[in-house]
């Protein structure tokens, strides 16, 4: 049986930059320098290889042990495990302006999904990704090399068998994993319409379609069904309790005028979040 491995959706992009400058020969070595030099600056996080496989004669790629945590902030270490990751390039194409790459597939993607307050850790990563690439940090290094001006486009992107957890533990809600299926993603033709896309344009649309199947309701209506037990929603996730009670014990005060009275609706408030985190 092979061995999970693991991979963050942006490092695709920094392979097909890669595979633009340098073409097909000595590539695996040069692709996991680029990753694990670059990757961090263009995502903000956490992001590194450990080794990368060529296959000159079918130029397809696979990579092995990628690794993509999460940004400042959020608890859980990483946003994205995956089984295996193939990018078929035509060979062709590799001398020409706009590369064409045949297929990127992503096989079995384990997503980490954390809320906090109004955001996420996805939507935080696409966010970090996209000041990227507009402030032009992520591609200084590419535009002093020979690939300056080279366009993208990917027939086809497909993303299939992928699940998406929730750790509830770090809500207070016990030590379990909620999980539920990712929707599948087929994107055809990224950069056609504009006869090529430059990186960080393939990045931003490939990185966006699968936030939103993240946070579409067939994976957000099956964990709030889950959660549903657990007396909590996704909404609420990560919001303060400190808050709440503040709110509450307020509202005591105003009504009550008395420090004792308040006390006691203090301890009945703490019962009553005890009781929406599923405790006793």
């Amino acid at each position: 049986m092979k061995k999970w491995i693991f991979i963050g959706i942006g490092a695709i992009v920094v392979i097909i930059a890669i595979i633009v400058i340098v073409g097909l020969s000595n590539l695996g070595p040069i692709i996991k320098q680029a990753v694990n030099t670059y990757g961090p600056e263009i995502t903000k996080t956490q992001l590194s290889v450990d080794d990368v496989g060529i296959s000159i004669f079918s130029a397809e790629a696979k990579i092995k042990k990628f690794f993509l945590g999460n940004p400042e902030g959020f608890k859980t270490p990483s946003a994205m495990k995956v089984g295996s990751v193939f990018v078929n390039v035509d060979e062709k194409s590799l001398k020409n302006a706009t590369i064409v790459i045949d297929r990127i597939e992503v096989k079995s993607p384990e997503i980490t999904y954390e809320k906090k307050g109004k955001t996420d850790n996805f939507n935080t990563i696409l966010n970090n990704v996209k000041g990227s690439a507009d402030s032009g940090k992520s591609s200084k290094k590419e535009s002093d090399e020979q690939s300056a001006g080279k366009k993208l486009i990917i027939r086809n992107f497909v993303v299939k068998n992928g699940k998406v957890n929730l750790a509830t533990s770090i809500y207070g809600l016990g030590d379990k994993e909620l999980s539920v299926p990712l929707p599948d993603i087929h994107l055809k033709d990224i950069g056609q319409e504009k006869k090529g896309a430059s990186p960080a344009e393939a990045f931003q649309e490939i990185f966006a379609a699968l936030y939103g199947k993240i946070t579409s309701p067939a994976v957000t209506d099956a964990l709030n069904q889950q959660l549903q037990a657990m007396g909590a929603n996704l909404d609420t996730l990560g919001k303060e309790a400190a808050k709440q009670i503040e709110g509450v014990t307020q509202k005591a005060k105003e009504v009550t005028g008395s420090s004792e009275k308040v006390q006691e609706g203090v301890k009945d408030v703490g019962k009553k979040v005890k009781g929406i985190l599923g405790k006793d």
